[in-house]
């Protein structure tokens, strides 16, 4: 009980500023909001409560002042995160994907996240990632799904082998919040990543070819995203 008092009475003074335009301006925060924000958090996160951020902003009736409450509210948990060694780029990856606004299952998700990302396997991932986005920008209408040649190369086959092995085990993973088995399903694609982009030419000139090959990386970019939104992270 006095847990949900403490949640409603941080909350609706947040709301209540907010839905005034009196929000904190740079160093200035005479009613101590960001105060009552980093309290708000850290009873969600001590307590382990499972609830939805919007649904909970909602509630408070300050609809006009919905997003930028909701801004403030994510970035005080940067702050908070950061002074605790979590990473707040990854906050972004896992919170840009949309639909994620359980912040104890969001930050269980960042804390695999950064766990992953900071070996060197991650960091190679992560860098085959950022070379598989930047090469699908720019081609338009990519089809994951376009058929594959007759005359499948052994990386070709290697990397499409290990996106159909990988790519429903990170979904069943994540649908029981299994973070790190995601992270684990997701690591048995860099060898086959990094084969691909040493032995095959992506643009290729024969066109069947040149698509299929697309599409194998527009699956390996699918795949990733499904955890967090790679773009998003520094390095």
């Amino acid at each position: 009980v006095t847990v949900a008092v403490s949640l409603a009475d941080k909350l609706d003074t947040l709301a209540q500023f907010f839905a005034a335009g009196m929000p904190p301006t740079g160093s200035k925060d005479p009613f101590a909001l960001r105060r009552a924000a980093i309290g708000f958090l850290s009873l969600l996160l001590q307590n382990d409560l499972r609830c939805s951020l919007k649904d909970m902003l909602l509630a408070t009736g300050a609809a006009t002042s919905f997003d930028s409450l909701e801004e403030f509210l994510v970035d005080r948990l940067k702050v908070q995160q950061r002074e605790a060694g979590v990473r707040h780029d990854l906050i972004d990856a896992v919170f840009s994907l949309g639909g994620e606004d359980d912040l104890v299952r969001l930050l269980a998700r960042v804390k695999a996240l950064q766990a992953y990302v900071t070996t060197a396997e991650g960091a190679n991932l992560l860098a085959a990632y950022k070379r598989a986005a930047n090469i699908l920008k720019a081609v338009d209408g990519v089809d994951a799904a376009a058929p594959a040649p007759a005359d499948l190369v052994r990386e070709e086959l290697a990397l499409r082998t290990a996106l159909e092995a990988a790519e429903p085990k990170a979904a069943a993973a994540l649908s029981v919040e299994d973070f790190e088995g995601a992270m684990a399903a997701l690591a048995t694609l860099r060898a086959p990543i990094d084969a691909f982009f040493e032995g095959v030419m992506v643009n290729d000139p024969d066109q069947g070819k040149r698509a299929f090959r697309l599409g194998l990386l527009a699956r390996f970019r699918d795949a990733v995203t499904q955890v967090a939104d790679f773009s998003k992270i520094e390095g």
